[in-house]
């Protein structure tokens, strides 16, 4: 009778279990200073030393890959003859040294090896390991005679690092997108804007609010305007991101909080804050220097989101071509651990994204390259991409109608196994009739 009784309670304890996984909503990953949270979906591809063996990469899909100090590694896409179209190379180096000029560049060729664009990330005077993003573009341009085409293109990815730095290979995460296309009979402007605002935001004086950052792109939380508060350990990387619309302009200010520790020795670009476009290239970054007082850090003015943009000469303008979600990462140097001990110091991330939306110039769906409602809805309520997913009006019906109800049919199920194995032990069927003995208990 005690064995009976014993498993009766550890199949109970199992099917309490298996309920609260299928109606609880998912909780986000928390990763340890350092560990960088890949898109759960991402596919595993291997670049190529040559052109004419590289792997295919299909639009829309995270891939991961790696890539050894100095190694060039190719690989393909298909691109059609009027879509702009964006390939990104997240960088994710360990824990080991980097130096001063240490990154990745990004290019994107034709077959013939013709270089139609590329672009550039490296850890510069914050010369310490942490994610890295850089992109290159193909734009399809009137009287354009270069890349204009449909067809393969090739994806060159290639890794600088001094003898000093570490030799243990980086990590990458990589995606191709397109741009949607515009509009039948949209006439768009072909030269960069002239003028812009420029001047910086005023301080936010509202109330602060906790939010935690993820780990990665694909676990950035959504933040609206406003004052939010996190930590940050020395080695860390915080990721956000922020919705951007049609003619919005985003300011961002990470202040870092003073050390309890007594120590005040001076680390130079102790964090870094980092700003990146939907397309996963870097727009912009800030740096401080930490001498266990509170410091701050803030991202240059930028220009609202045009389509006209992508025409500037520089590379932050350029980059603020499209809406879509904005990505802020907060990066502390693994040197403050030294003088200021392994505990995550305080930070405030101050957003404002200023100006009401305007149209989108896109013909139909604009994908990652708009916002909607439901994506304000999403900031609001602090979501990641993930859980924002779990928790969208087609998934709780199906989460209810289908999960929880075959979760209830399961446990009913267990439930009558159990009635039955008791009946048999006390000898006589449970329920009106004759009943055969469980099997296997």
């Amino acid at each position: 009778m005690d064995r009976q009784r014993n498993r009766g309670r550890v199949t109970a304890a199992a099917l309490a279990a298996l309920c609260a996984a299928a109606v609880l909503p998912g909780q986000a990953h928390a990763a340890g200073p350092g560990v960088y949270a890949f898109d759960p979906d991402a596919k595993n591809v291997q670049g190529a030393a040559t052109n004419v063996e590289a792997s295919t990469l299909d639009e829309g899909v995270p891939y991961r890959s790696s890539i050894e100090p100095g190694e060039k590694l190719y690989y393909r896409v298909t691109l059609d003859d009027a879509s702009a179209a964006y390939v990104s190379a997240v960088a994710v180096p360990g824990d080991g040294a980097v130096a001063y000029g240490d990154g990745i560049t990004v290019s994107l060729r034709e077959t013939d090896d013709t270089q139609c664009d590329s672009g550039q990330a490296n850890f510069g005077s914050g010369a310490y390991a942490r994610p890295i993003t850089a992109y290159a573009s193909r734009t399809v341009e009137e009287g354009g005679s270069t890349c204009q085409e449909g067809g393969p293109y090739d994806v060159l990815v290639e890794r600088e690092s001094k003898d000093t730095s570490s030799p243990e290979a980086w990590n990458l995460e990589l995606r191709f997108l397109q741009e949607p296309k515009l509009r039948s009979g949209t006439s768009m402007p072909t030269e960069a804007p002239e003028s812009w605002p420029s001047a910086s935001a005023k301080p936010l004086t509202g109330k602060q609010q906790k939010r935690s950052g993820g780990a990665g792109f694909s676990e950035a939380t959504s933040l609206e305007n406003g004052r939010w508060q996190d930590t940050v350990a020395p080695g860390q990387t915080r990721f956000f991101r922020v919705p951007v619309d049609w003619g919005q302009q985003i300011h961002a200010t990470a202040g870092l909080s003073n050390s309890t520790s007594a120590k005040k020795e001076f680390v130079g670009s102790a964090l870094t804050l980092s700003l990146a476009n939907p397309a996963q290239g870097l727009v912009s970054d800030a740096t401080l220097s930490y001498s266990g007082s509170p410091a701050s850090a803030s991202l240059r003015p930028l220009p609202p989101v045009a389509y006209r943009n992508r025409f500037d000469a520089s590379s932050q303008v350029s980059a603020m071509r499209f809406a879509g979600w904005y990505y802020l990462s907060v990066s502390l140097s693994p040197k403050l651990k030294e003088s200021y001990g392994a505990e995550p110091i305080p930070f405030e991330l101050s957003v404002q994204v200023k100006n009401q939306a305007e149209e989108s110039p896109y013909e139909g769906d604009a994908g990652v390259f708009g916002v909607t409602d439901q994506d304000r809805e999403v900031a609001r309520k602090g979501q990641n991409a993930e859980q924002a997913a779990k928790s969208g009006p087609m998934t709780v019906v199906a989460a209810a109608g289908i999960g929880t109800g075959s979760v209830l049919v399961l446990g009913l199920g267990v439930w009558t196994l159990l009635a039955r194995r008791r009946a048999s032990a006390a000898g006589h069927p449970a329920g009106g009739g004759h009943q055969p003995p469980a099997q296997g208990w």
